[in-house]
């Protein structure tokens, strides 16, 4: 992996590196869930019951069932191995709490954007968030009870997105495949981060 490699030279008393990772992505598509999934700690969670007053701005089709929402954000952490540890920051879903993302983005080494194929186009908003800042991404596709699958080169055509940006399936709900997307965000950043410092060729 390319962030094993990267670190094999640090001794065993050093400190891990801590890295910030953004967990995005439409309204109910499972960012709260994800973080409580793999934080070794008790997350912090900013979560309000939805009220009458915002549901004509709060698009409940298909999360009819959802009763709560963030409004500031999900914090949690998890220790890969014994030289990183990831900073999980889960943003806000509606475009009205947007003005929280330029803070929570500072400082971030990748994003991972949760989708929902029920709801594709809430998927757009936070991708065209990172193209603009060219902050590195993946998409994790949340695959949902009841929800039609596609493979991830489906979603990525829907999506319109660049070749090298990673699609994945997942279940936000199990540690394991939580885990699995944070290494696969940290290993694509890392990757992008390489490639950015090499000169280019003559």
């Amino acid at each position: 992996m390319a962030w094993r490699s990267a670190r094999h030279r640090r001794t065993a008393t050093a400190e891990p590196m801590t890295l910030k990772i953004l967990v995005a992505g439409g309204f109910g598509v499972g960012k709260t869930t994800l973080v409580g999934a793999v934080s070794e700690i008790k997350p912090l969670r900013t979560e309000e019951r939805l009220t009458e007053a915002g549901r004509p701005v709060d698009d409940l089709v298909g999360v009819e069932g959802k009763s709560t929402t963030t409004v500031a954000m999900d914090f949690g952490r998890i220790t890969l191995n014994d030289e990183l540890i990831l900073y999980l920051f889960g943003t806000p879903g509606q475009d009205r709490f947007w003005f929280l993302w330029d803070e929570l983005a500072r400082g971030a080494l990748g994003a991972v954007v949760l989708a929902d194929t029920r709801r594709l186009p809430d998927s757009f908003s936070a991708i065209d968030y990172f193209e603009r800042r060219g902050l590195p991404f993946m998409v994790a596709v949340n695959c949902f009870e009841g929800a039609d699958r596609y493979p991830p080169e489906a979603v990525r055509e829907a999506l319109d997105l660049d070749p090298q940006v990673p699609v994945v399936l997942c279940d936000a709900r199990v540690r394991e495949s939580a885990r699995d997307v944070l290494v696969a965000v940290v290993e694509h950043a890392m990757r992008r981060g390489v490639q950015q410092r090499e000169p280019a060729l003559p």
